[in-house]
């Protein structure tokens, strides 16, 4: 039989999975490498699975394990992919949580996590899913500073009934100090009006740079409504802006006409007063000395030392792939 577990409430399994029973010769589909185990008694399609982004693959086993545990509460990251929000790379377990009876375990990539107050939590299409507060105080407290980030941002854009006073509050009243301090850094911070996670990333990387902080999605004015102007970054003293180039701002297009639109846009923002219009994508941005270089080429200056083991442990973390998150 064939296993169901999506809704229109969660993102759904980037792929079918199987239970043995779906093939009379379930044994020599995995032996012929037809088949890859995705957590213990649920399957997948080899191809298809190799052919998923670390991310989505995630997003797999998360899905898988609510078939294994129905009445399990997905929580921290794995709560996020449920809920679309950020996910990097692969991450190495599945999260979910127990009340204080149960024991900590970790089963077949599953991590049981042993709470004496269960999280704030919902029912979305037969999935129990920690609230969004609740990934959000949870990534904070115990990812790096710019996963944290990247979590908060998202939750404060797309849940509205979530503001970063509530996120310092729950952060408080948790029992345990663990990572307490660690993510006030996050709320310090965190703001919905970053449109992607690429923004968040590189505005933590601007800061550990020492670079100024800009403002956000500053508009330049035209004659028209539909000829006004965003920058994702404008530092006014310097008159430059920088834009933060995911692969969707310029999806469907070819090389050439992606960078003939650059231009041109670069073009109708120096009419308007934008001396120097810098961009950049996730490579510049993770392996940091790309995008450093390019500030500085574009005229802007540091105005405090970098923080190097921020930005040494944001390599170690995203660059080996320099592939964006699923967001």
């Amino acid at each position: 039989m064939r296993v169901h577990v999506s809704a229109p409430d969660v993102v759904p399994s980037p792929l079918e999975l199987f239970r043995r029973s779906a093939e009379p010769h379930a044994d020599r589909a995995i032996r012929q490498g037809r088949w890859v185990v995705v957590t213990r008694g649920v399957y997948a399609d080899a191809g298809a699975w190799h052919a998923l982004a670390p991310w989505d693959r995630y997003l797999a086993r998360v899905h898988a394990a609510a078939a294994r545990h129905p009445d399990a509460i997905f929580v921290r990251e794995s709560a996020a992919a449920l809920r679309g929000l950020p996910v990097f790379g692969e991450p190495r377990d599945v999260h979910v949580v127990a009340g204080p009876a149960a024991t900590a375990r970790v089963v077949s990539g599953t991590r049981v996590h042993i709470a004496e107050r269960l999280p704030q939590h919902e029912e979305l299409g037969g999935l129990l899913v920690a609230a969004p507060l609740e990934i959000a105080v949870d990534l904070a407290r115990h990812h790096h500073h710019a996963v944290g980030l990247a979590g908060a941002c998202s939750v404060l854009r797309h849940h509205h009934d979530v503001d970063v006073a509530a996120m310092r509050s729950l952060n408080l009243a948790r029992r345990s100090s663990r990572g307490r301090r660690h993510a006030a850094w996050v709320f310090d911070r965190a703001t919905g009006v970053p449109e992607s996670t690429l923004e968040v990333v590189s505005l933590a990387v601007i800061e550990w740079l020492g670079f100024p902080v800009p403002e956000l999605q500053q508009r330049f004015n035209g004659e028209t409504v539909e000829d006004d102007l965003r920058l994702d970054y404008w530092w006014q003293a310097a008159r430059i802006g920088g834009e933060a180039d995911g692969d969707a701002k310029y999806a469907g297009m070819d090389a050439a006409t992606m960078l003939r639109a650059r231009r041109v846009r670069d073009a109708r923002l120096l009419e308007r007063g934008v001396a120097a219009t810098v961009h950049w994508g996730w490579y510049e941005a993770t392996h940091v000395a790309p995008l450093r270089a390019a500030l500085i080429a574009a005229g802007l200056r540091p105005e405090r030392p970098e923080d190097t083991a921020e930005l040494r442990s944001l390599t170690r973390l995203l660059a080996p792939g320099s592939r964006a998150p699923r967001s």
